[in-house]
């Protein structure tokens, strides 16, 4: 019987708890996140851990008859170079995003200035990438040739602006490996950069006025001002910048998937690892190779995190 009212008064307590101010902020607070937790788990939680437990298996598209192999698939993706090597490329676009990052900086620093034109300018720099990327790639597959670049090697625009100013034509994309992946690296470049210098803009305006006043007054010109104000003041912004920009470089697929198609040495690890799954119909593979660069990318961020910690 005392065990019976107890529970009634636990009740009691819970409903009032509930109808209370604290109850029903925490109560807001779950529904708001019902619906996202739940589709976050669905959809990227449990086929996360799926990936994990294919990537120890011999499997085909259809999952029939799975064959537990152990770490083989991590094996053959590490040590075979036709799988690992086109992670190589990926320093291509490594490199780019560092090149991406410092011009940014340079831009958003100057259109934060007194500039005239600067609302017009930051206009234009960032449009590109409210493109599709598909779209992108589509354009600038026609700037450097006309059709395919391999079959039909057609001139394409650059090659008719060089040819109008006396230059020579270049083979941009079926030349060398190298000249190759520096236009698709260019390409990715002038796509993504407005994002950053937005970003970098939108930091450094959020630094205090009175600061850059007191600079002047002390004497301080324009790259001391960037060294020992701006600098320090966006470093977070900086950090997570470029935690972004390397994330891209080392899972880039879209811009060369569509230019190139991965043909003339600029197949990247993303789209050996689609190519694996649907095309060789390696899931297992493909899984283990998908956690590599997952586990890439991890490692990065860390390292990155730890060099731009803020000192206490």
């Amino acid at each position: 019987m005392a065990q019976k009212k107890l529970a009634i008064r636990s009740t009691e307590d819970l409903v009032q708890w509930s109808r209370g101010y604290t109850g029903q902020k925490y109560l807001t607070t779950v529904l708001f996140l019902l619906v996202p937790v739940t589709l976050l788990i669905l959809f990227t939680v449990i086929p996360a851990l799926n990936m994990v437990s294919f990537s120890f298996q011999k499997r085909d598209q259809f999952g029939i008859n799975p064959e537990f192999v152990g770490l083989a698939n991590y094996k053959q993706a590490l040590t075979d170079p036709e799988v690992f090597s086109p992670l190589r490329n990926s320093l291509y676009y490594l490199a780019g995003s560092f090149v991406q990052l410092s011009v940014a900086l340079l831009i958003a620093t100057i259109l934060c200035s007194r500039v005239q034109g600067a609302n017009f300018f930051k206009g234009v720099i960032f449009f590109p990438y409210m493109m599709n990327g598909v779209a992108v790639a589509i354009i600038f597959r026609r700037v450097f040739y006309a059709s395919d670049g391999v079959i039909n090697k057609s001139q394409g625009i650059l090659n008719n602006i060089l040819e109008l100013f006396g230059g020579t034509s270049q083979v941009w994309l079926s030349g060398t490996p190298m000249l190759a992946n520096l236009c698709l690296v260019f390409v990715s470049i002038w796509r993504y950069i407005g994002f950053d210098i937005i970003m970098f803009i939108g930091a450094i305006q959020s630094i205090s006025p009175e600061i850059f006043e007191a600079a002047s007054l002390d004497g301080a010109n324009g790259w001391q001002r960037f060294r020992y104000i701006i600098f320090p003041s966006i470093r977070p912004i900086i950090a997570l910048q470029l935690i972004l920009s390397v994330r891209g470089a080392v899972s880039v697929f879209e811009i060369p998937y569509i230019v190139t198609g991965g043909r003339n040495g600029t197949e990247t690890f993303v789209m050996k690892t689609m190519d694996t799954a649907f095309k060789l119909q390696k899931f297992g593979l493909a899984a283990a190779m998908g956690i590599i660069l997952l586990i890439i990318i991890i490692m990065v961020t860390l390292v990155q995190k730890a060099f731009f910690r803020e000192e206490k």
